[in-house]
């Protein structure tokens, strides 16, 4: 498969990487968000649009052959930017899709969807055994993602990846991330994987680089055809030499949420004055 990706939330962190490493993969990019992206790269498309604005968003889609729904407020926030944001703009983009006969999605969805799961007492973490357990109403709005994504496959018809992406960061910064690191590079070959994978149905899948300390399974990511080559363990030396070992009896590093499952991020202290 390949043609033409709308890509939202195009400025963003990992929009940015994916604007620098899909066309390399031979896909076309119409590049959309809320801001104007600050650069324009050869051949790309660029939109200002509102992802919440389904009008907007079925005329942006017309075209593709996929979409990549990267858009969103990418952490804690209050109930009603994080309602209307990723949810209400997860929902316009997967109609924007359906009115336009687009038939592949791939949804930006994360580890919080399922945070306060426990981490494994041995073996790999996978999928089926992570449901729904969100840390926050960030966490909420991937789990709304998922369950949006599975209804467009069954009534219709829709191919959708969900991606739950880790910490997609330059480098890992803590010892936590030496296990849920995803590297740009990384971070391009699996959206490049669950746009390439045949007939994908509804999959929901980990988004991890190859990581030694990995307690997340890929083996579903692997069978889309995901085939990472980085490992945070080239970080691991300075990271422990700097923060000492994990303790697994933290829930920074017991939880597959990490922080977010702290007080930290109760609710309240998200909320505007």
């Amino acid at each position: 498969m390949s043609g033409l990706v709308l890509l939202t939330g195009a400025a963003g962190r990992i929009g940015t990487v994916l604007r620098g490493g899909l066309p390399e993969r031979g896909w076309a990019l119409r590049s959309l968000d809320v801001v104007p992206v600050p650069d324009e790269r050869p051949g790309e498309e660029q939109l200002v649009v509102d992802v919440t604005d389904l009008a907007a968003m079925v005329d942006a889609t017309r075209g593709a052959s996929a979409v990549v729904h990267m858009a969103g407020i990418s952490g804690e926030s209050t109930w009603p930017a994080i309602s209307h944001a990723n949810i209400e703009g997860t929902y316009c983009a997967l109609e924007a899709a359906r009115l336009t006969g687009v038939r592949r999605v791939v949804l930006a969805s994360s580890n919080h969807a399922t945070g306060y799961t426990p981490r494994p007492d041995g073996g790999l973490l996978r999928e089926v055994d992570a449901p729904p357990r969100p840390d926050t109403y960030y966490g909420v709005s991937k789990v709304a993602m998922e369950a949006l994504g599975s209804l467009y496959v069954d009534r219709y018809g829709l191919e959708v990846v969900c991606l739950r992406i880790g910490s997609a960061f330059a480098e890992p910064t803590t010892t936590r991330q030496l296990s849920t690191w995803l590297s740009p590079a990384d971070t391009v070959s699996l959206v490049d994987a669950a746009l390439q994978a045949p007939s994908p149905g509804f999959s929901v899948v980990w988004g991890v680089s190859a990581n030694t300390r990995n307690w997340w399974d890929l083996t579903a990511a692997r069978a889309l055809g995901y085939d990472p080559q980085d490992d945070a363990e080239v970080y691991a030396e300075a990271l422990v030499e700097a923060h000492g070992e994990p303790d697994l009896g933290d829930p920074v590093h017991g939880r597959v949420g990490g922080e977010y499952t702290t007080a930290d991020f109760d609710a309240e202290k998200f909320q505007r004055p």
